[in-house]
């Protein structure tokens, strides 16, 4: 039996404002400005239950898993050239039972391990200049516009003769561009993206996987609750990706809609935790399952850019 479970397109949904579950991120208030100089450390739990295969390169049926996946990351707020900006990196360990049928033979498997590290950096271009932490207490945040890259390092367990497969065994390039609107306790962003893939040379052991670029787009709407929480409705829309098996072009492309709420919530200064669920939906390929997942999030500014006292 063989299956083929890429890890680096399991994580949609947001965790610590940074894990995802792949064609579409659903990240909501990722344009928002934050004071240069703040750091925020997170980890997170996702559980996923369905039809969580996203690759349409094989000749699976009833394809079921049920996953569990941790990550850490870290994320840094950082000036660039004036701008406001974030780097960040995402590491996530998953784990899972998998069963369906592979040339009409039923199947069943159980695989641990770690996933393909994300490293992340984004700037606003319009609307969000970098800021200390004094000149942000006068900011206010109205039409942001920003740019963002994310890459995917094949770092992740990976064994042809061994599958599935938490990692990818090639590199992922994510480019995309948002704008944000605020309206009092309104936030309205829109953002569009691609995603390209360099090639599997170890594909089912013995074989060459490409990939044409899966293009996406995706939109939130978020509420500000009081000081201390908000609330966000995101959904996202992914097209293509359609794979070449040793040149021959298989006549299957992804499409598929994200759907995801979060609740964010300060619990006390510094700490922060995070409600997320959501769900995955294949109108031609693509996943089609249902996750939850909690957060925990901690922040603290460098102090070099704290006010000083007199």
């Amino acid at each position: 039996m063989r299956a083929f479970l890429p890890l680096a397109i399991l994580l949609l949904f947001p965790l610590g404002n940074s894990c995802d579950l792949a064609g579409q991120e659903l990240e909501p208030r990722n344009l928002t400005n934050l004071p240069r100089g703040l750091n925020f450390v997170s980890a997170g739990y996702l559980y996923t239950s369905g039809n969580t295969l996203l690759d349409p390169s094989l000749p699976l049926e009833d394809f079921n898993g049920r996953i569990n996946i941790l990550t850490a990351a870290y994320i840094r707020s950082v000036n660039f050239w004036g701008k406001s900006g974030k780097i960040g990196v995402i590491l996530p360990f998953a784990g899972g039972d998998f069963e369906g049928r592979f040339d009409g033979d039923p199947f069943a498997d159980t695989y641990t391990g770690l996933g393909d590290i994300r490293l992340r950096a984004a700037v606003n271009l319009t609307g969000a200049p970098s800021l200390t932490l004094r000149e942000f207490a006068d900011y206010q945040q109205k039409t942001i516009t920003g740019f963002g890259l994310q890459i995917t390092a094949p770092t992740g367990n990976y064994r042809p003769e061994q599958l599935p497969n938490l990692g990818t065994n090639r590199w992922t390039f994510r480019l995309n561009y948002g704008i944000s609107h605020t309206v009092k306790k309104w936030i309205f962003e829109l953002y569009a993206g691609v995603w390209f893939f360099t090639p599997n040379n170890e594909f089912l052991e013995d074989f060459r996987q490409t990939q044409l670029p899966l293009w996406v787009a995706k939109s939130s709407i978020v509420r500000t609750i009081g000081r201390a929480g908000w609330i966000a409705f995101s959904a996202g829309y992914g097209y293509g990706a359609r794979v070449s098996i040793d040149g021959a072009q298989r006549d299957i492309v992804i499409s598929q809609l994200r759907l995801s709420l979060v609740y964010a919530h300060q619990i006390a200064s510094s700490h922060t935790v995070k409600l997320v669920v959501g769900s995955g939906i294949r109108f031609e390929q693509g996943g089609d399952f249902d996750a939850f997942g909690i957060v925990y999030q901690y922040s603290w500014l460098d102090k070099k850019s704290r006010p000083k006292t007199p």
